[in-house]
Parts: C-alpha cells; sequence; structure tokens
C-alpha cells in the first residue's frame, strides 16, 4: 500500500501522494484554525492536506491569540513556532505603507518556516513565531483593487513579503498565483515580493503579464550555510530564479544581510559569477543591497535562540544609529560601508552591467 507522505530530507519538499498531490517544502507539526476560517473554499482545502499530511489540527478562537504551542526555553518556544501554522481570516484589511520598495504591503501571509539567525523578524513576531496564511484572499485582492483606483492614474507597487516570505506556504494556499493573475490584469497595478524557497513550479505558466517581480533573497554560499537554517542552498536558488525568469517574469535579488568575515569578498564575487552564468549581462533584474545591522533587543533574541552562533554582533565595531522607526540600530561605520559599497558596485559592473541597483542601505 502506497504510504501518503514520503519522508523528507534536509531541505527537501514533501510529496503529498493523495487527493491533494504535490510538494510541500513546509510541514508543520500542527496547525490551528480559527473557525471562520473553514466557512471558506481556501480554508478547507487546507484542513484537508493538513490532515493529509498527519498534521495535529486544533481550532482557536482569534489567529492573533493561540495558545497551546509548547516550549519553556526561548530556544524551544521558537523553534515549535516555527513548526506552527495557524489559519485565519484578515479582518483588517487597511495595508501598512512599506517603503523603499512598494507603496503598501500586501498581508499574504505573516513569518516564515525558515530560521535564518539574522532574521529582523525575531524582534517583531513574538517568542514563538508561527507562521500564519489568510483564506479571505478575494477580499485582500478587493481591498487592493481599492487602493489602486484611488491613485489613478497613478502606478501602485504592493510588497507580497514585507513581513514573511509567502513561498513556502504557497501549496496550501494558493494565494500567490490568484494575486499573480490578479496583478496580470491590472494596468495601474504592480506586485513583487521575496523568497528564498524554490517551489517555483506553480507559478511559471500563470498570465502574469511582467506585472509581478519575483525576487530572491541571496547571500554568499558561506553566510548561507552558517546562518540560514532550514532554507535552500544557494545554487537552488538561482537555478529556481533562472527558471522564473525563462517564464517571463522580470527577476531581482535582495543580497542580504552583507556581512564582513574572513573571505568575504571571495566569496560574494563567486556568488556574482554564479549569478552571471544564468543570467548573462542581468537584462531586466533588479539588486537591492542591504548590509547587516541589529538592534540590543535582536542581539539579546538572537542569543537566546541560537547561543551559539557565531554572527559578528559586537557593539564596539559597529557605530550606532537611529533608525526611520525612531529605535537605535548598529550598523557597519562609514568606513566599511564605504568599502562595502564601493565593492558591491564593482560587482555589479562587471558581472551584471545591465542590471539595476535599486538602493544600498
Amino acid at each position: 500500500m502506497e504510504q501518503p507522505v514520503q519522508k523528507k530530507k534536509e531541505n527537501e519538499p514533501v510529496r503529498v501522494q493523495g487527493i491533494y498531490r504535490g510538494f510541500f517544502p513546509f510541514v508543520p507539526k500542527r496547525a490551528f484554525f480559527e473557525k471562520e476560517a473553514l466557512e471558506y473554499p481556501a480554508g478547507r482545502r487546507v484542513f484537508q492536506i493538513l490532515k493529509e499530511l498527519g498534521t495535529e489540527v486544533k481550532l482557536a478562537g482569534s489567529h492573533n491569540r493561540i495558545t497551546g504551542i509548547p516550549g519553556k526555553t526561548s530556544r524551544e518556544a521558537y523553534l515549535e513556532g516555527k513548526r506552527t501554522l495557524v489559519v485565519g481570516v484578515r479582518k483588517t484589511l487597511d495595508f501598512q505603507t512599506c517603503k523603499p520598495s512598494a507603496h503598501f504591503q500586501l498581508p499574504l501571509v505573516t513569518s516564515c518556516p525558515g530560521m535564518c539567525e539574522y532574521c529582523y523578524l525575531n524582534t517583531t513576531l513574538g517568542k514563538k513565531p508561527y507562521i500564519r496564511i489568510y483564506v479571505n484572499i478575494d477580499e485582500i485582492l478587493g481591498r487592493a483593487q481599492r487602493y489602486i483606483d484611488a491613485r489613478l492614474p497613478e502606478t501602485t507597487v504592493f510588497e507580497g513579503a514585507a513581513t514573511s516570505d509567502p513561498l513556502p506556504v504557497e501549496p496550501f494556499t494558493g494565494a500567490l498565483a490568484k494575486t499573480i493573475e490578479f496583478f496580470g490584469g491590472q494596468d495601474y497595478g504592480r506586485f513583487r515580493f521575496v523568497t528564498k524557497f524554490t517551489n517555483v513550479d506553480s507559478l511559471l505558466g500563470l498570465k502574469h503579464q511582467g506585472h509581478t517581480r519575483f525576487r530572491f533573497s541571496i547571500n554568499a554560499g558561506s553566510v548561507i550555510d552558517r546562518f540560514e537554517r532550514g532554507t535552500p542552498r544557494l545554487a537552488r536558488r538561482v537555478e529556481a530564479a533562472a527558471r522564473v525568469k525563462e517564464a517571463g517574469y522580470p527577476v531581482g535579488f535582495i543580497v542580504a544581510p552583507i556581512i564582513k568575515y574572513d573571505g568575504w569578498q571571495e566569496d560574494y564575487r563567486e556568488m556574482f559569477s554564479r549569478l552571471a552564468s544564468r543570467f548573462g549581462a542581468g537584462q531586466d533584474v533588479t539588486i537591492e543591497l542591504i548590509t547587516h545591522r541589529f538592534t540590543k533587543k535582536a542581539k539579546t533574541n538572537i542569543l537566546g535562540v541560537f547561543p551559539e552562533t557565531t554572527l559578528p554582533m559586537e557593539e564596539k565595531e559597529r557605530k550606532f544609529k537611529y533608525g526611520q522607526f525612531g529605535y537605535g540600530k548598529y550598523v557597519y561605520r562609514p568606513e566599511d560601508m564605504d568599502q562595502i559599497k564601493l565593492f558591491f558596485s564593482d560587482l555589479v559592473h562587471e558581472y551584471l552591467p545591465k542590471a539595476e541597483t535599486e538602493y544600498f542601505v
């Protein structure tokens, strides 16, 4: 008798063999459903998929107040949160602004199953950063339409990954596919999102009309290997990006966080060489460059979850700077920032001369 689920290798998706066939990069250990979510077809579909995957399913009163996730220590709470999926209905349909990448956030998902040690979401999503998906995607897109109409004749850009990575949960919801085709029909609306994951097959044949920019978060291979737990390696991300480009999507890369360490220049040069081998001169490719920074709160949280981390977080080696939201953070010193900026400017010019560098921070 065929088993419903194949055993998962590290960083490999699970294949479901029953009614809902497909690959699932993220299989939660437990899931909580708002009762209202089961009134939506998408909610019922997610419920059936989770049952087939063998995930423990419970009901919850609100997707904002989840109890029942175990974890006594900071590390346990974090890890168990990352293994938890919450399925709810998004009731607040006012979108947050999203500078510098877009006009508004498009709230499809919250959090991410990846466990990157440096992630800024470690300070914003609580001690148990569970992954939350919304099943009322039609209502969310209806609100996006109102934002687009209100700004006519200007084009309105929406960011789909401001507080999440929506791709690993796409097999559950189909929300990205529906969103991409929605924006494919918009003359004055554009969509963009970023991912570290590679399950792109279901999105390749969509009628996107070039209105969605599909961006991949990448880094030097050694940085990914050391700090980005539970995510695909660099080679797989570059290959997925190449397939997306071949499907006609505009493609972008976010290099973040850029970290200085022994051998950093050689490693980042190798990364750009790999990009050039798949993307030529970088026609219609965007580049976003973000240097590593951290707050005191982030450092405390990171050390609580990853006490063995080698992430460079020595305050004396950084400059303290107040950010746009009023809190202070530690960034590289001006001389280091100048060195990094010049180095990456040269890399882009050498390997992807036709790419557009959108910003460096």
